[in-house]
């Protein structure tokens, strides 16, 4: 179920908690709401919806991966300068990313997971874990 894209500050400032397999509903309202919004936007975490829980999607090529309670475990020395913008709020702002990340996170099947990412998908995966912890870009 698409679900409106939430613009509180206090909220969207909170860390958000790890999830669970009772999340899963709120992972899949968070696909339905970056598909909606496709034309302007490229990932989301949940707390953009409203939801404090540690879930995350992005576009990955043609398709939007899910992530539960992602962590990024590694990081490529190698950095770069960017503008991101956010559905969130209005403007965009300047940020360093790393060009490449690994992950462990729990897909939609609960089962944990790692992967590496690089170039703009690593730029999104970084964006939407600074939403978890409450950082706004």
């Amino acid at each position: 179920m698409q679900r409106p894209i939430c613009r509180d500050v206090f909220l969207l400032g909170m860390k958000s908690a790890p999830a669970t397999a009772e999340d899963l509903p709120v992972a899949q309202d968070l696909l339905d709401t970056v598909e909606a919004h496709s034309h302007e936007c490229v990932g989301m975490a949940a707390n953009m919806i409203g939801v404090l829980k540690r879930i995350i999607v992005f576009q990955d090529g043609a398709r939007y991966t899910a992530m539960l309670d992602p962590v990024i475990t590694w990081r490529s020395p190698k950095t770069y300068d960017a503008e991101e913008g956010c559905l969130s709020h209005t403007g965009t702002k300047p940020v360093t990313r790393h060009e490449a990340i690994e992950v462990e996170y729990l897909g939609m099947d609960m089962k944990k997971r790692r992967s590496r990412y690089s170039g703009f998908t690593a730029q999104i995966i970084q964006h939407e874990c600074d939403h978890l912890e409450g950082i706004l870009i």
